[in-house]
Parts: C-alpha cells; sequence; structure tokens
C-alpha cells in the first residue's frame, strides 16, 4: 500500500471573548501554533465579542472565503449569559456533527470528570466548510486538537478523515439543492 501525501488544510482560529486581546488569547495561540506544526495554513485569526452576530458574521465570512478549509472557535461555550457560541453558529450549520462533541466529552472526561458537561462543544458544515466550536480554556483547546481534529486534519489518517471528503461537501449545490 503506498503512503498518501500529506496536504495541508487552510485554517482559520477565531477567539471569542470580551477581554482577552490577541497578546493574551493563550487558547488562540495554542490552535495557531499546533496548526502550523502540524504543517498546515494559519489562514486567519480574529478575535470577536460574545455577540450572536459578530460571531455569525465572521465564521459566514470565512466560511465564503475559497482560502479557508476549516474554521476552529475558542470561547462562548459554557452557560454563563455571555456564552453564546453555539447559539451563533448551530443554527447556520448544514449539516451537524453530534460525533465531535461526543468524542471530545470522552476525551474531556478522562481530563477533567464529569465537569466536561460544562461545554457545550459541537461542529458542523457552513457553506462546506468545517466549523469546531471549542471552549475557551488552553486544555480544552490541547484536547480537541490532540485527541481529534489533529488525525481528523490529516489526510493520511485510515480509515478515513476529513480532508478526503472536503471536495464533496458542497455536492448538494451542484445538484441544484436539497
Amino acid at each position: 500500500m503506498t503512503e498518501r501525501a500529506f496536504i495541508p488544510v487552510r485554517i482559520a482560529v477565531l477567539t471569542v471573548s470580551d477581554t482577552r486581546s490577541l497578546a493574551e488569547d493563550r487558547s488562540g495561540q495554542i490552535l495557531a501554533d499546533r496548526i502550523e506544526k502540524a504543517g498546515h495554513v494559519l489562514a486567519a485569526r480574529d478575535i470577536v465579542t460574545d455577540d450572536i452576530e459578530k460571531i455569525r458574521g465572521k465564521v459566514l465570512d470565512w466560511s465564503r472565503n475559497e482560502a479557508i478549509d476549516v474554521v476552529i472557535t475558542t470561547g462562548g461555550t459554557g452557560f454563563t449569559g455571555r456564552d453564546v457560541t453555539p447559539e451563533a453558529l448551530e443554527p447556520i450549520f448544514e449539516k451537524r456533527m453530534d460525533g465531535f462533541s461526543a468524542v471530545f466529552h470522552r476525551i474531556s472526561y478522562d481530563k477533567i470528570g464529569v465537569s466536561t458537561v460544562q461545554s457545550r462543544a459541537t461542529g458542523g458544515v457552513v457553506n462546506a466548510t468545517f466549523v469546531f466550536v471549542l471552549p475557551g480554556s488552553p486544555g480544552a483547546c490541547r484536547d480537541a486538537w490532540d485527541g481529534i481534529l489533529e488525525a481528523q486534519l490529516d489526510y493520511r489518517h485510515m480509515p478515513c478523515n476529513f480532508v478526503e471528503i472536503m471536495p464533496r461537501l458542497d455536492e448538494h449545490l451542484r445538484r441544484g439543492g436539497r
């Protein structure tokens, strides 16, 4: 069997926070560092406040940008009044990725026990772009990247990975709708 060649993916990182700046954004930096270390392209990085329209607008803009394949958000997945990232993004998911949340919680449970129930991490597809919604803690970002995203965003990962299906994410559009 022939070894598959690595295919770099273009990934944007969005931090959702009312209090952080890029210089203080440990979670976003952890993701950026891991993305580049894995050989992928950090296509964009930004911070928006915990505001549904700002979060949704940024993710929609990035999802329409052909230079971005994946969006990872960090922050706003808890239960306080300002935690609105799932509310901003789940309504625009064309397809939900329930398995991402399930595996994230499985990994998180091994690290922090039942406290994992305080996260609403989720994932889906928006405009043929994978979107992953992570908690704002550095540990959660490490766990999601190391335990799920690093392998699934690597074309060499078998038996399957996200990269090999990226060209077909918008096939419903080529068929003239759903």
